[in-house]
């Protein structure tokens, strides 16, 4: 089957830099959804349940449709986006010096149909931080809408020690599990941006 222009069920604009970083050819189509945690729910199962149901919101005939959501946690405990400023120095002083781990999942679905899920989990361990450290980085206002109030791929890196498993996973897209589902659901390169514009890094 030819698939037509793949669909992007996200307003992340890291995701959607991941995917133009692999050259492929999208359009956006955010999913607008009640993303409250249910309770009980665990952070494998509160964010395969938001990529998939994402991408089935997302979903149109003869086109794949790709949602995903990011979680950063540990244990049970979730480390949001922060809805302020003082919430994010909280995430962060409370991954000071400690590893967490960050799920990315995601789901394909064609139509009504969901094609494909799953689930890649990174171990990311933080520098110990200070107070200046954290105000520093707070000000630069580049955590205030992430997980876990840090971005990786930004100056956020600077607060990271080292990192165990797939980059791209913490930065919102796991791109080798996701480019292995779009070829297996007969994608390939039919998904391929004609005029490759790529950045230099992620």
């Amino acid at each position: 089957m030819t698939w037509g222009k793949l669909i992007l069920a996200s307003a992340s604009p890291r995701r959607a830099d991941l995917l133009r970083w692999a050259g492929l050819d999208f359009e956006l189509v955010p999913a607008n959804l009640d993303e409250t945690r249910r309770a009980g729910e665990t952070p494998l199962d509160y964010a395969g349940r938001l990529a998939r149901a994402k991408s089935l919101a997302g979903a149109q005939p003869g086109r794949l449709s790709l949602g995903a959501d990011t979680t950063v946690f540990i244990g049970n405990l979730i480390f949001e986006k922060p809805v302020h400023r003082e919430e994010a120095a909280s995430h962060l002083q409370s991954l000071s010096g400690r590893s967490h781990q960050v799920v990315t999942a995601f789901a394909l679905a064609a139509g009504p149909t969901l094609l494909h899920q799953e689930a890649v989990v990174s171990r990311v361990t933080f520098r110990p931080l200070t107070r200046s450290m954290i105000d520093h980085y707070l000000a630069t206002g580049e955590g205030l809408d992430k997980a876990g109030a840090y971005g990786l791929q930004g100056w956020g890196g600077f607060l990271v020690e080292t990192i165990e498993g797939s980059y791209t996973n913490v930065v919102g897209l796991p791109l080798t599990e996701v480019l292995a589902a779009l070829e297996k659901a007969g994608a390939g390169d039919s998904l391929v941006s004609p005029g490759l514009d790529l950045p230099v890094s992620p």
